[in-house]
């Protein structure tokens, strides 16, 4: 397609939906569905597909990259894609991948600076019409308006198409523009000329201060990048939830930002906010109280920025059970009442599902009784929020039932290994490490459990939604009091030394099998009409470390799942998604495979192969007739690259 073409095609007015074969927004729509009706590509030809094209994103920076997150988008036949060290944004004939143009922004130290680095998981696109633009945020948090023919900046957007982020931020960034940390690695979220922008911060369990910058969200003009609005995450002196920042702790506390994506309901004009922990994720003694609006999910009036609601899913944050998946839009009926709800996949294994409108909890949540620590300084909660439904879809807490199991010998090798931690249910808090007693609490959860950002997807046919989720995902939560210089905060992450006599642990696996049983990870469909599964299964191949140990030689092992968090797309009758890992079978070369289940009953109908595991969530379109699944892939040794697929011309 020539980019003449696609001007005249950008000048007509028209909605841009997945209904229409296209792909307009991060998550195919701005509710977190990931869900498009298309259903050329089937359980009877899924294994046909072919690579259409592919693009390596090697030449967009000045290194190779091996973490490509990205979801395009695809509009008017064009898709649109970030890539490369440098986030460089390009424009692809959709059909054979083509380049159109690249926009990359030098931004130096600032870039190099980036609290969240590399290409970023994706961009928006806006029309009014009569124009269409590209926004997406830089490394270096600056959000840049380009215009969809050229990749050129839009002048009259900010400064030059680029508005600052860093700035008319209501704080003033430490220690500088240059240096301090704000960023954010998702995509805009944009709706009646609204863009919404989240705040993120660096990862890691040892903040180098317990006064960290603010994750305040905004709202901005998307015609003219002009501020709108802005929401403290962390409340100011005379806001509602400032009084659950005790000691005056709301003066000092940072992060508490949106590092995944927002979801809007374009509708009602709310946008819906799924908040991160405050500084820091394991120790709360620098702000006591609940810490309103950490880890909370958040509504929003999306032209003003005023809260209608909000539900805090965990007081007082001290596990990183970030808030890590885009909250999911779904209109469903429970019991013959319709509902408009909203549903947060979190990595705690728990859907939290509530009225998108009023706030109020489909299925009851009770406040449970949770253990008390003993963290010198630390405040405790009493109380932590439990669903009564649907059931954990992924293993949170730890027990010995939960330990390796594929012979006594290897479970008791577990328990020993176990004996080193504290264990306990969901929400038993993090310890003081010991080099001779307990080395910290060992959970499944914080971290990378349950659902990450690449969240879930919604089918708005059936009202089932579908999650992928790492059940193998060990966490240990041991505290220590940091190095000279290292941090001011009293305890940070860490594990303490051992010394010469005390019992040796050798890492969190057995004779180096997982410390836990299978499945390691999974896909879960559930109904929302009914707070139920509709089925579970494990999502990818065993992984080669367990297939061909020397000690489960003879042993009858079903498919285990394959540890790690991937989006999922679902269709008219099926749920896409691809592996976590690469794996060797005889009956193929090292790779891994984008798999399809049939949405109603979960049973596997095609897999085919990618060179590497999947690494950004997939997205569908039809053009001229065929349907595409594209995906992004990287990891290990292989950078990233998109890779599309489509059926062979004779089996359209």
């Amino acid at each position: 397609m020539s980019l003449a073409s696609v001007g005249a095609a950008q000048s007509a007015p028209r909605p841009f939906t997945t209904a229409e074969g296209e792909w307009p927004s991060h998550t195919g729509d701005t509710r977190g569905t990931r869900y498009s009706p298309l259903d050329q590509i089937s359980a009877a030809n899924f294994n046909s597909l072919e690579v259409a094209w592919r693009f390596k994103t090697d030449s967009l920076g000045p290194r190779p990259e091996f973490k490509l997150e990205g979801t395009p988008l695809m509009v008017n036949g064009v898709l649109y894609a970030t890539g490369g060290t440098s986030r460089a944004v390009v424009a692809l004939d959709a059909a054979t991948g083509a380049k159109l143009w690249t926009h990359i922004e030098n931004e130096g130290a600032r870039g190099a600076a980036a609290a969240r680095p590399l290409s970023g998981r994706g961009l928006s696109y806006w029309s009014d019409g009569r124009s269409a633009r590209i926004l997406y945020v830089t490394p270096g948090y600056r959000m840049v308006a380009l215009d969809v023919k050229t990749g050129e900046r839009i002048a009259s957007f900010g400064d030059s198409g680029v508005v600052d982020l860093k700035t008319d931020f209501d704080q003033s960034i430490l220690p500088d523009l240059i240096t301090g940390e704000a960023g954010f690695q998702g995509a805009p979220v944009v709706a009646r000329n609204v863009i919404v922008i989240g705040a993120a911060f660096r990862e890691g369990g040892t903040p180098k201060s317990m006064r960290n910058n603010k994750g305040y969200i905004r709202g901005y003009d998307a015609r003219t990048g002009k501020r709108l609005w802005i929401f403290h995450t962390i409340p100011q002196k005379g806001e509602a939830g400032y009084d659950t920042w005790l000691a005056n702790s709301a003066e000092t506390a940072g992060n508490t930002g949106v590092w995944t994506q927002l979801t809007i309901d374009e509708t009602l004009g709310l946008v819906y906010l799924p908040v991160e922990s405050p500084t820091g994720d394991y120790y709360g003694g620098h702000r006591p109280g609940d810490n309103l609006y950490g880890e909370s999910l958040v509504c929003l009036d999306l032209q003003t920025g005023v809260k209608k609601w909000h539900f805090q899913l965990v007081h007082h944050p001290i596990w990183d059970f970030d808030l890590a998946s885009a909250p999911i839009l779904a209109d469903i009926t429970v019991g013959g009442k319709a509902i408009k709800s909203v549903a947060v996949p979190t990595k705690q294994g728990l859907l939290y599902v509530f009225d998108r409108v009023t706030g109020k909890p489909v299925w009851p949540i009770n406040e449970i009784a949770v253990e008390q620590g003993n963290v010198p300084g630390e405040w405790y909660s009493p109380t932590q929020p439990m669903p009564t439904k649907p059931k954990a879809f992924a293993r949170n807490g730890v027990s010995l039932d939960d330990l390796i199991n594929y012979t006594p010998a290897l479970k008791d090798a577990g328990v020993a290994v176990a004996s080193r931690f504290k264990l306990g249910p969901i929400f038993t808090p993090p310890i003081v490490s010991s080099a001779m007693g307990l080395l910290g609490t060992l959970s499944q959860g914080p971290t990378n459990g349950g659902a990450n950002w690449g969240g879930g997807s919604y089918d708005p046919a059936t009202q089932i939604l579908y999650v992928s989720a790492s059940n193998y995902s060990p966490s240990v939560l041991g505290l220590t009091p940091p190095a000279a210089g290292v941090s001011d905060m009293d305890f940070v992450r860490g594990l303490a030394p051992q010394p010469a006599g005390a019992p040796r642990v050798g890492g969190l696996s057995v004779q180096g099998l997982p410390l836990f049983k299978p499945p390691y990870g999974t896909i879960t469909a559930i109904n929302l009409k009914t707070g139920e599964f509709a089925w579970q299964v494990p999502h990818g191949e065993t992984p080669d470390a367990v297939r061909n140990h020397e000690a489960l030689k003879g042993l009858t092992i079903d498919r285990t799942g394959q540890p790690g968090y991937v989006g999922t797309l679902v269709t008219k009758t099926l749920v896409i998604a691809g592996d976590p890992e690469v794996t060797t079978l005889p009956t193929r070369p090292r790779s891994a495979m984008l798999r399809a289940y049939d949405k109603a009953t979960g049973q596997e109908v095609g897999a085919v192969q990618m060179p590497a595991q999947q690494s950004g969530s997939p997205m569908t379109y039809t053009l001229k007739g065929r349907q595409y699944i594209v995906v992004a892939v990287s990891g290990g040794a292989y950078s990233g690259e998109y890779i599309a697929y489509r059926l062979p011309a004779a089996a359209k």
